[in-house]
């Protein structure tokens, strides 16, 4: 199983990019799936989470501008990430709790795209 994280680049503050992140291999089914960020010098942070029903999560500082989702049928998992500002520079990883059969759950986290933003 692999996760792909794509869609990070260099923006200027106030613009706009999406992250998509694909799930691929073989498996039963795919649970909580997510995206973190890790800036320079600071510990790997969860930013926002959907549940497989499409239930939402938010860290404070992204609510209203970055909007989680996911296609099921795709097994993708996407962020829009709104307004952006400077400090939303990081390094951003998909994550996944997949379970892969009626025994093994395992957590997988994609490759990491980078997410510049210049003010």
């Amino acid at each position: 199983v692999q996760l792909q994280a794509s869609g990070g680049g260099l923006v200027q503050a106030g613009e706009f990019l999406r992250l998509s992140c694909a799930a691929s291999g073989r498996f039963f089914r795919i649970n909580d799936m997510g995206w973190y960020r890790q800036a320079p010098g600071k510990q790997r942070e969860l930013v926002a989470g959907i549940s497989s029903g499409g239930i939402t999560n938010y860290v404070d500082y992204v609510k209203g501008r970055f909007t989680i989702s996911r296609d099921n049928a795709k097994n993708t998992v996407y962020l829009q990430m709104d307004s952006l500002k400077p400090e939303d520079t990081a390094v951003y990883y998909c994550n996944a709790q997949i379970r892969l059969n009626s025994y093994n759950v395992n957590v997988y986290w994609g490759q990491g795209t980078q997410v510049t933003v210049s003010s």
